[in-house]
């Protein structure tokens, strides 16, 4: 078995474990830290907006030798609108012009052709109007919308309400933090980019499940015994559930990551950046919410119920019980006087067969406490004086002729 293997075999066993519900505040802290920075985010700079949402114009051109600052200040100065482009990789340039008519593309298009150098026929042009934008954001909304109120309905059947407030809880969080990237970012915003928000939440929803599935399992009986309290029951649940969590996460990031760097990097991939931001940050902060958000969520939330309180008081009381009875049961390194047990002082609860009794006493067996009139008798003096009279009478006599 591999050493990763062996950890999550620990992990699932209890044997290692750490005490992700106990630093809770601290999660608590870092995620309310990272969504007041997206909302600023958010507020400051907004969201750059594809022609998709707000209308315009997208025009891409053959191979050319043009810079991209050439040919960006070639677009806006026909157009007279903010131009965004992007070198493809076979050469070509993509011109994104939001707010650009019919009869101005044309325009832009032939100026693009004799500063570009290239064949006029052979330059693409796609034009959306603000109408058809207006209908895919709303369509989106609504989408995700009805997404999360179906999820909070399932979750709340199939498991329980207090699961399905803390997923949803969760969900926002990671909608949250990715749109925030986005806007830091300057990424722009398209219909791919809400394919890649849904396709997350998808996934963020299907890691907190199955920490929720093995949650449940291991609090079915959980008033029924006094060795854990809920919030010890869940934190064994991430545990046994963590390296799954971890190999998932890490074999969906990795082709993710491919797309972003080396298809939206190096072969300027234009819509495959739209899909791998959104994908890359939310499947890590959907790894991170079912961890360190989620679970944690449901503790506190069940931990305020009479019967988990219950639960914890006996718990509690319970070690603290036995915390007493084993400070009773092992003695300390010296007794009342000065001495060890081995110099002859027993300590209460010892199991010792027989201890000296300093100058020269007589020896006790197991934790026995040996009265005045055997003090000075001699080992097993005791024991034979008590045995009864009967057991000599036939001593010397043959077998059967007792009477």
């Amino acid at each position: 078995m591999s050493r990763l293997g062996n950890i999550g075999a620990r992990l699932y066993r209890g044997d290692v474990g750490y005490d992700f519900i106990g630093h809770r505040k601290l999660w608590y802290g870092i995620s309310i830290l990272i969504t007041i920075t997206a909302i600023v985010g958010l507020v400051v700079r907004g969201l750059n907006m594809g022609i998709e949402f707000q209308g315009g114009a997208v025009l891409t051109t053959p191979k050319t030798s043009a810079t991209v600052t050439h040919t960006k200040e070639v677009a806006e100065k026909e157009s007279g609108h903010q131009a965004i482009v992007q070198k493809l990789g076979n050469g070509g340039m993509r011109i994104q012009i939001a707010g650009l008519d019919t009869a101005k593309s044309t325009d832009v298009k032939t100026s693009l052709a004799d500063d570009l150098k290239v064949d006029g026929n052979n330059i693409d042009t796609q034009l959306v109007g603000p109408s058809w934008g207006e209908q895919i954001a709303s369509k989106a909304w609504l989408g995700l919308g009805i997404f999360m109120v179906l999820v909070v309905i399932y979750l709340a059947i199939a498991f329980e309400w207090r699961m399905a407030l803390a997923a949803l809880i969760a969900l926002i969080h990671d909608i949250t933090i990715t749109v925030g990237i986005y806007s830091l970012v300057g990424f722009e915003v398209t219909p791919g980019t809400v394919i890649g928000l849904l396709t997350i939440l998808g996934y963020s929803l299907y890691d907190t499940v199955v920490v929720f599935d093995s949650l449940r399992e291991s609090s079915r009986n959980a008033t029924k015994q006094t060795r854990y309290t809920y919030s010890e029951i869940a934190n064994r649940s991430i545990n046994s559930t963590l390296v799954r969590s971890i190999n998932t996460t890490i074999v969906a990031l990795l082709p993710v990551a491919g797309l972003l760097f080396i298809g939206g990097g190096l072969l300027g991939g234009g819509m495959l950046n739209d899909i791998a931001l959104s994908l890359f940050v939310g499947l890590a902060a959907g790894a991170y919410s079912s961890i360190f958000i989620a679970t944690p969520l449901v503790a506190d939330f069940k931990e305020r119920e009479s019967q988990m309180k219950a639960l914890a008081r006996r718990v509690h009381a319970k070690r603290l019980k036995n915390e007493e009875r084993e400070g009773q049961d092992d003695p300390g390194e010296d007794g009342p006087d000065g001495f060890g047990p081995q110099d002859g002082v027993s300590g209460p609860g010892s199991d010792h067969g027989s201890v000296q009794a300093g100058d020269g006493g007589a020896a006790t067996a197991g934790a026995g406490v040996v009265g005045p009139r055997g003090r000075n008798e001699p080992s097993g003096s005791r024991s034979q004086r008590r045995q009864p009279s009967s057991r000599n009478r036939s001593r010397n006599r043959p077998s059967g002729k007792r009477r």
